[in-house]
């Protein structure tokens, strides 16, 4: 079988799952942090797993759905990110690094979740909130 051509969203939202399993191992070892880290562990490593279902979609439904379904996940790391941060568990440096990379996928998966929308203007596929950034 030949090789795969690069996918940016498919590699970015992988090497985020990597940082986030590495943050939730901080969190456990070092501040004894369970719950919270681990709504952040399973947000944040769906992402990449529900843009690997996309890319094997067998239809553009089926593919906006699982997109949409990353762009939830995405938001909702966020979310965690910003609550570990405020409660003091992470420090700046880190929060806004992590926050940078999910920001970023928040951005690309949006786009495409907007070209498929635009691609299939009379279908309410990959239904996604505007991307709003943290003042």
């Amino acid at each position: 079988m030949g090789e795969e051509k690069e996918n940016a969203v498919q590699e970015k939202s992988y090497s985020f799952a990597l940082r986030i399993i590495k943050m939730y191992r901080w969190l456990c070892e070092e501040k004894k942090e369970y719950v919270l880290s681990k709504q952040l562990l399973r947000s944040g490593t769906s992402i990449g797993a529900n843009v690997e279902e996309a890319i094997g979609g067998v239809s553009d439904k089926d593919f906006s759905a699982k997109m949409g379904v990353s762009y939830k996940e995405a938001r909702e790391t966020r979310y965690w990110l910003r609550l570990l941060n405020d409660s003091e568990l992470i420090g700046n440096a880190a929060f806004e690094s992590i926050l940078y990379d999910c920001e970023e996928l928040l951005r690309l998966i949006g786009s495409i979740c907007k070209t498929m929308k635009a691609r299939n203007s009379n279908s309410r596929l990959c239904q996604m909130a505007p991307l709003q950034h943290i003042a």
